[in-house]
């Protein structure tokens, strides 16, 4: 029973995405950005690296979630958008290279009933074939916008 309570209260910011392939790595950036920030108690910052089933004993301990990827998609580079999807079908279709892997977690996450409130951050990224571990010159500039939403998205919770 106390950890039910507990995981109410608690609020996991997670990154996704690939450092070794350049702006696909764009949460795990955001999660080392964030790191420096006051966001306030009860909130936990996860590198949650390329997602996968091993996310799900994770989402059970927490009733909200902010998620932070890159997609592939015909905004400018850099650009940043948020939605709150209930169910996988409702996860943009061009999120990047792990894609099926977020899916099918939420999917999974539904069904076992440990489907947290997700909130998902996304930064459009243009190309996640270079090897690299640096973000490109636009995607970097978006990391304080991130931050900024990261915050109002837990004032908003905290209303």
């Amino acid at each position: 029973m106390e950890k039910s309570n507990q995981a109410e209260n608690k609020i996991l910011i997670l990154g996704v995405g690939n450092l070794i392939l350049g702006d696909e790595g764009i949460g795990i950036h955001a999660i080392k950005y964030l790191e420096g920030q006051d966001l306030g108690k009860n909130i936990d910052l996860l590198d949650g690296g390329t997602g996968g089933f091993h996310m799900l004993s994770v989402m059970e301990d927490y009733k909200t979630l902010i998620m932070i990827d890159a997609t592939i998609d015909s905004k400018e580079e850099g650009s940043i958008s948020l939605i709150e999807p209930k169910f996988a079908s409702d996860f943009p279709k061009a999120l990047s290279s792990h894609d099926i892997g977020l899916r099918d977690l939420v999917e999974t996450a539904t069904l076992l009933g440990h489907m947290p409130k997700i909130y998902l951050i996304t930064v459009s990224v243009k190309d996640i074939s270079e090897v690299r571990m640096t973000l490109s010159e636009n995607v970097k500039k978006s990391l304080p916008e991130v931050a900024q939403l990261v915050k109002s998205i837990l004032a908003k919770i905290n209303e």
